[in-house]
C-alpha cells in the first residue's frame, strides 16, 4: 500500500467491515468531462456541432445525459473540454447549466483547448486535456479526479463507482460493461480476476478476449475513469514528458497502470441507475445508432427511462407552447400514434406514427411521417411522405416531398445508411432543387 492509499483509507474509512460515506466522496471529486473529439461518423449531424451537442430524445443534447449523472450523484465540480465544432455545445451549457450555485462552490466550467502547456497544437490525446489542465485541476484540490466521455448516452450513479473504488484501495478504476464480441473490437477489452482487478487490457484488439463465464461477449471500457488525484498528476507529468506517447488514455496510460499498479473495474450493472433488463449504455456513434436510439424512446416501455423524476435529465427548457393536433376529417387527420412530440409542435390533419419530433416542428397536411426523427425547427409541407429518416434541424420539406420510399433516388441527393436511414439535410436539399430546376 502506498502512502496516497494509506491516506485514503484512514480519510474514508475503507476497513472491509465500514463502507465509505460516498457524499464525502462524491464532495471531493471533480469530473473531467470529454467533449472535444472530432468524430464524423455521424455525418452531417456534426458538421457544424460537437458529437456531444448533438439533440437527442426530444429535448436533450446528447452531453446533458453524462451532466445530469454528475448531478444526481452529488458531483458539482465539473469541467467540460471541448475543442473541435464547440461553439454550439459552449452555448448549450452556458444557457441551460448556468443554475450551478458558485457561492456553494458549484460550477461547470468550460476549458476549451488553449495550448495551455504546448504551443502549436489543441489538445493531443485523452490524457493530454488533462495534461494541459493540470494547474486548474491542482486548484480545486481534489481528493478523486473522475473522467468521463461526454458523447455517450446512459444513467450511471458514479457515487457507487467512487465507492468500489475506495473500498478496494486502488489507484485508478474503470468503468466497463458487456458487449457482443462482434462489436467490441471498437473498444478497449479488459480482462479482471476474481477481485475485479484488471490483469490485462487491450485498445481496439482485432480479436477480443471473451468471458469466462459467458462466452460470446466481453468485457469493454466504457472510457469513465477514477484516479487518486495525487497519484493521476503524478502519471500526466510522467506521460507529458515523454515524446513517444501519443497522450491517451486507452493507448498509454492504462497499459502501464495494469502492469504496475492497483487498476480495478467495476460492472456497469453494479452502478447503472434504471429498470431495464440490460444496463442501458449506448455509444451513438453512426446514423443507425442513433436513429435507433431514438425511435426506441417512442416504445410502450423503452430500456432508457427520461420519464425518470428520481434520477432525472437535465438540460435547457425551451420557452415553448403545448404540442397541437388539429383537423379531425377523414383524411385529414392530426394525430400521433406510438410517438414522442415535443413543445411547440403543430401537427395539422397528418399521421405520425413510431416518431419523434424535436421541438417546433411543424407538419402540415395530408402528409404521414413514420419511423422518422424530426430535429428542432423542421417545416413539413403537404402531401410529403418520410418513412425512416432523420430531418437535420431548420429544414424546410416541400409540397409532395418523399424520402425512405425508394432508397436508390434517395442516394441521388442524400445520405443513406447502411441500415437505410435516409439523412435529410438543409443543403442537399438546396442542392436537390437547384437539379431538379
Amino acid at each position: 500500500m502506498n502512502a496516497e492509499q494509506g491516506y485514503l483509507k484512514r480519510k474514508y474509512r475503507c476497513a472491509s467491515s465500514a463502507r465509505p460515506s460516498v457524499d464525502q466522496l462524491t464532495k471531493n471529486t471533480y469530473a473531467m468531462v470529454l467533449a472535444g473529439g472530432q468524430d464524423c461518423r455521424l455525418q452531417q449531424l456534426t458538421e457544424c456541432c460537437a458529437k456531444a451537442a448533438v439533440p437527442f430524445g426530444g429535448k436533450f443534447r446528447i452531453i446533458d445525459f453524462v451532466l445530469s449523472n454528475c448531478m444526481n450523484s452529488g458531483i458539482r465540480h465539473i469541467g467540460v473540454a471541448t475543442q473541435y465544432r464547440s461553439q454550439n455545445l459552449i452555448q448549450h451549457i452556458k444557457r441551460g447549466w448556468s443554475f450551478l450555485n458558485g457561492h456553494f462552490s458549484e460550477f461547470v466550467d468550460l476549458l476549451p483547448a488553449q495550448q495551455r502547456v504546448s504551443a502549436g497544437h489543441g489538445y493531443r490525446g485523452t490524457a493530454d486535456v488533462l495534461y494541459q489542465n493540470l494547474d486548474i485541476l491542482r486548484a480545486h484540490t481534489p481528493e478523486f479526479v473522475l473522467i468521463l466521455s461526454g458523447d455517450h448516452v446512459y444513467k450511471m450513479d458514479y457515487g457507487k463507482l467512487l465507492a468500489f473504488h475506495v473500498t478496494n484501495r486502488a489507484d485508478m478504476t474503470m468503468a466497463c460493461v458487456e458487449v457482443p464480441v462482434s462489436g467490441a473490437s471498437a473498444y478497449g477489452v479488459l480482462s479482471v480476476d476474481e477481485n475485479s482487478r484488471v490483469v490485462a487490457f487491450s485498445e481496439k484488439p482485432s480479436r477480443p478476449a471473451e468471458l469466462p463465464d459467458n462466452p460470446g461477449s466481453s468485457l469493454v471500457n466504457m472510457g469513465i475513469y477514477i484516479f487518486n488525484s495525487r497519484f493521476l498528476f503524478d502519471h500526466l507529468l510522467r506521460d507529458g514528458e515523454d515524446l513517444h506517447s501519443c497522450h491517451d488514455f486507452g493507448k498509454n496510460l492504462i497499459p502501464h497502470m495494469v502492469k504496475n499498479h492497483a487498476v480495478f473495474a467495476q460492472n456497469f450493472k453494479h452502478s447503472c441507475m434504471g429498470k431495464s433488463a440490460e444496463p442501458y449504455w449506448r455509444d451513438i456513434g453512426s446514423i443507425d445508432a442513433y436513429w435507433a436510439a431514438n425511435i426506441a424512446l417512442t416504445n410502450v416501455t423503452p430500456d432508457l427511462n427520461i420519464y425518470d423524476r428520481l434520477w432525472p435529465i437535465w438540460t435547457r427548457h425551451e420557452q415553448s407552447p403545448p404540442a397541437k393536433f388539429v383537423f379531425d376529417d377523414d383524411g385529414m387527420r392530426g394525430m400521433a400514434i406510438d410517438s414522442l412530440v415535443s413543445g411547440g409542435c403543430i401537427v395539422s390533419g397528418s399521421l405520425v406514427r413510431r416518431s419523434l419530433l424535436f421541438y417546433d416542428v411543424r407538419v402540415d397536411c395530408y402528409s404521414r411521417i413514420e419511423d422518422s426523427v424530426l430535429l428542432p425547427n423542421v417545416d413539413i409541407g403537404r402531401h410529403v411522405v418520410l418513412k425512416k429518416v432523420i430531418v437535420e434541424k431548420n429544414c424546410c420539406i416541400p409540397d409532395g416531398f418523399s424520402a425512405g420510399v425508394d432508397p436508390e433516388e434517395d442516394r441521388r441527393y442524400f445520405y443513406v445508411s447502411p441500415g437505410g436511414v435516409t439523412l435529410v439535410t438543409a443543403a442537399a436539399l438546396e442542392k436537390m432543387a437547384e437539379w431538379r430546376a
